[in-house]
């Protein structure tokens, strides 16, 4: 069956990729006793993955309008395999940050390339249950980069862990490598100077920036509260143990990946029915925020719920990718994917240094360790609130 031979890799792919992204705010502890190091340092150290990924981002687009996903994905997971293998062999700071960069590196294609084979396959009418569907893989891999990871450090230790990683995701390379077909009735590829002046054409357009700021502020800012700073929050502020933290994450995971399965069962029909994906985002979005200020100023004591709200509100940002891919022709479409990632994971490397930059600046100012985090998350908070209000108006504005 076509369905599942196209999209069996790719969620394969994209299941590693997350687990990649999550794993530090279990393991961040650990690095943290082993290496002493300060909030500003491991907010660094974990966020080279996004640095990397977000610099892949432009060439990637041109790459995969040009060659196509599967060799594009299947050669850079290569890459992933042996970031894995250098972050698990690390002595210090240096080694293990270049290691996480190469896994950036290495998985900056894992969804992006689902994206533009789901594009050359399937209609344009199937694209947000499809892109539902990719996210649960994605979903499933934050689930074990939480209290299943957890576990597993009580029986092997996180380098041992991360070269079993590397063996996995060589193994995933050759699936995705050998499994997938490749459209052979496409157009032609462009000249490098025309895919140049598409992705001028991208970032020239107001649809485009339309959606830019939510990528940046809200689905990168939650990235980087997912993958380091939830945990450090939820022991830092809330007093919880990692593993407690740990069975907090796992929750939201959970609730994410019944969001994106949600997603994929009923956006094409709620479509049908006049419940646009561009509705289902404005809101979800909106709920997200409301979610985090009740998790910030500690409003309410039910931990537990706020952060399965916060991760279930937070996942319809995904789908700012088809609704920004819609305002464009096909053959942009890898471009398209690419810019807004670029906008996200620049979001997401943003702020999980500079929140951890803040949180070390406040505690040299005399706060204490859970009141820096409240402040930084305030911080946050507002910045994302403008994001969103300059989504609604773009939104009214272009109806």
């Amino acid at each position: 069956m076509l369905w599942l031979k196209l999209f069996l890799p790719f969620a394969g792919a994209y299941f590693l990729s997350y687990l990649y992204r999550t794993a530090n705010a279990v393991i961040g502890p650990v690095l943290t006793t082993e290496l002493s190091l300060g909030a500003g340092s491991l907010g660094l150290l974990t966020s080279a993955y996004f640095l990397s990924f977000a610099a892949a981002q432009l060439p990637l687009g041109m790459l995969l309008d040009r060659f196509g996903a599967r060799r594009v994905e299947s050669g850079l997971l290569l890459i992933a395999a042996v970031g894995a293998a250098t972050f698990a062999r690390g002595q210090g700071i240096a080694d293990l940050a270049i290691g996480r960069a190469l896994i950036g590196l290495g998985v900056s294609a894992c969804l992006m390339a689902a994206f533009k084979a789901f594009s050359q396959w399937f209609p344009a009418e199937r694209q947000a249950s499809l892109t539902g569907w990719i996210m649960t893989s994605g979903g499933l891999g934050a689930l074990a980069g939480t209290a299943p990871l957890e576990a597993a450090m009580q029986l092997a230790g996180w380098r041992e862990i991360f070269f079993a990683l590397a063996g996995l995701t060589l193994a995933v390379a050759f699936w995705l490598f050998f499994s997938v077909p490749e459209r052979r009735d496409c157009d032609q590829p462009e000249p490098l100077a025309s895919q140049f002046f598409g992705v001028r054409e991208v970032f020239g357009s107001a649809h485009f920036w339309r959606f830019a700021p939510v990528g940046l502020t809200l689905t990168g800012g939650f990235m980087a509260v997912q993958s380091l700073w939830s945990i450090s929050w939820l022991m830092q502020v809330n007093g919880y143990t990692r593993a407690i933290a740990a069975e907090h994450m796992a929750g939201m995971s959970i609730a994410m990946l019944v969001a994106y399965i949600l997603i994929g069962l009923l956006a094409t029909g709620l479509a049908r029915r006049g419940i646009r994906p561009g509705m289902l985002l404005g809101v979800g979005l909106g709920l997200s925020l409301l979610t985090l200020a009740l998790i910030v100023t500690e409003a309410l004591p039910h931990t537990r719920l706020l952060w399965v709200a916060y991760g279930t509100f937070s996942s319809f940002g995904t789908l700012a990718y088809s609704q920004a891919a819609t305002g464009f022709p096909v053959a942009l479409s890898g471009r398209v994917n690419t810019a807004l990632n670029l906008m996200v994971f620049v979001g997401a490397f943003g702020v999980q240094w500079g929140l951890g930059l803040l949180i070390d600046l406040l505690q040299t100012q005399g706060q204490s360790v859970a009141m820096a985090h409240r402040h930084a998350f305030l911080a946050l908070l507002a910045t994302q609130m403008v994001a969103y209000a300059w989504l609604c108006l773009a939104s009214h504005r272009a109806r």
